[in-house]
């Protein structure tokens, strides 16, 4: 308990921060979609948040003050509260990567929701919240076991570290399950949605079917440009499963699973639009967006036919859709492919943050499953290798949490809303020095609450458990 207060504490300084950005250091994008994403946000701090505060209260110290049912009833909605606060989170970052259930204002330019169980059932929504708070719980049943496995290398609270091995184990087992499950769901809503995102995490330039999942792969030529329409991806080591990415994607085997290239230029036979295509269209939207202010403001006939085509769902569909490619237009056709180019993520990282989450993703399962089996046989403790692999397994949870939000974000990139505004459009006309000065003061700050976090629970681990408290 002393140890998740501690986390949460960092989680509550550190979190509060990301929010006031919203206003200071993406104010475009605030007044863009901010009644949208704002809503899932303000629920969040209203209902969540403060539910949770107010029950880690009881729960920390209301021990022997109150009945051990309301105890544990507030331990529960501590635990609860969490979930919703990432509920609202994750709807609000899903709604980034499928924008849906909204209409545009021309007259404040600005996205209205329209729908709001449209966006917070979304199947992105759902399978994110899915995959990330059983990421969550994966991350926490590896910290209990590490640190039992810690303690039982100590040679001390043997007890005490056995049964939370078996409940943090056990737990870590069916979260793994299901975080491998979700991550199914996830893939296959990315491929639909994101075709770019997806492509990239393999760095699958060219399309195929009966596309192959590389299990292990390095990407061999780092001089490839992917600015370059003959870039492709060669690898130094590479080791494929048949098939499985199509399947993953289309849950056919024989799919036809589009590459970067496919995107960029695009494929006919496939039905693939080419983004020097949807850049047209998306800088035709924002002309007519530009054109209606201007008459708007002179009042010409043309005022309703303009405003009509932002209630026209064809034209919706067919042009505003790709209203943020727009800012790439360019009307040298040299230029404008090359622009095209510049909407490719960073290849590398995307794939090698993809890889590193899947790989340590096997490695939790399968640790846990050894972990039950050996106190299942009664020899985990002479099994120091284990033990040891446990507790340094810590880091690691935190790398592949970290690697999937490096796929989650920056495999989207240019866009900050998906096809509808890109990073550079989403920013504060501020000082670059301003952002850099605060980045620092930031790098600084949270560097030394990692250092003061680490140093705090390694000592309360240290301590231990208090004599009292277990033996009830």
């Amino acid at each position: 308990m002393k140890l998740f207060g501690i986390n949460f504490a960092i989680g509550v300084a550190t979190g509060i921060i990301l929010e006031f950005e919203f206003g200071t250091n993406w104010s475009n994008y605030s007044w863009f979609v901010g009644d949208i994403f704002g809503a899932p946000l303000a629920i969040e701090g209203i209902m969540a948040f403060f539910m949770e505060s107010t029950f880690i209260a009881v729960m920390f110290f209301g021990w022997g003050k109150v009945s051990k049912r309301f105890h544990l009833t507030s331990t529960w909605l501590t635990a609860i509260g969490a979930n919703l606060s990432a509920v609202w989170i994750l709807v609000a970052n899903a709604w980034m990567q499928d924008p849906r259930g909204m209409k545009f204002n021309p007259d404040t330019a600005r996205n209205e929701m329209v729908n709001f169980w449209d966006i917070i059932l979304s199947p992105s929504a759902v399978t994110k919240f899915l995959h990330t708070t059983t990421s969550g719980f994966v991350l926490a049943a590896i910290f209990v076991v590490g640190v039992s496995a810690w303690f039982i290398l100590k040679k001390r609270e043997i007890l005490f570290a056995k049964r939370s091995m078996v409940v943090a184990a056990t737990f870590g087992v069916l979260s793994s399950i299901m975080l491998i499950a979700s991550g199914d769901s996830s893939a296959r809503e990315m491929a639909e949605k994101q075709p770019m995102k997806f492509a990239a995490m393999e760095a699958l330039y060219e399309g195929t079917t009966n596309a192959p999942l590389i299990a292990i792969g390095i990407i061999g030529d780092p001089q490839d440009d992917p600015m370059d329409s003959t870039a492709r991806s060669d690898f130094r080591i590479k080791i494929e499963i048949p098939n499985m990415l199509s399947y993953m994607a289309f849950l056919k085997p024989d799919a036809y699973v589009a590459g970067i290239k496919d995107l960029i230029l695009g494929n006919e036979s496939r039905g693939i639009m080419s983004y020097k295509e949807k850049i047209r269209r998306g800088y035709e939207a924002q002309q007519t967006l530009i054109a209606y202010k201007a008459t708007k403001k002179s009042d010409s006939p043309k005022l309703a036919e303009l405003r009509a085509k932002f209630n026209d769902e064809e034209w919706i569909n067919n042009y505003f859709k790709y209203f943020g490619y727009g800012s790439y237009y360019d009307p040298d056709p040299a230029q404008l492919e090359k622009n095209a180019f510049k909407m490719v993520p960073p290849i590398s990282l995307t794939f090698y943050a993809f890889h590193i989450m899947v790989i340590l993703g096997g490695h939790f399962l399968i640790l846990f499953i050894i972990i039950l089996w050996l106190l299942f046989k009664n020899k985990l403790e002479n099994n120091k290798i284990v033990l040891w692999t446990a507790l340094w397994t810590i880091p690691l949870v935190y790398i592949a949490s970290e690697a999937g939000w490096v796929v989650a974000e920056v495999g989207r990139q240019p866009w900050v809303i998906q096809d509808l505004m890109t990073t550079a459009q989403a920013v504060s006309q501020i000082d670059s020095s301003s952002v850099i000065i605060t980045f620092f003061l930031f790098a600084i700050t949270f560097t030394a609450l990692l250092i003061a976090e680490i140093r705090i629970l390694t000592k309360q681990i240290k301590i231990g458990p208090k004599k009292e408290r277990r033996l009830q």
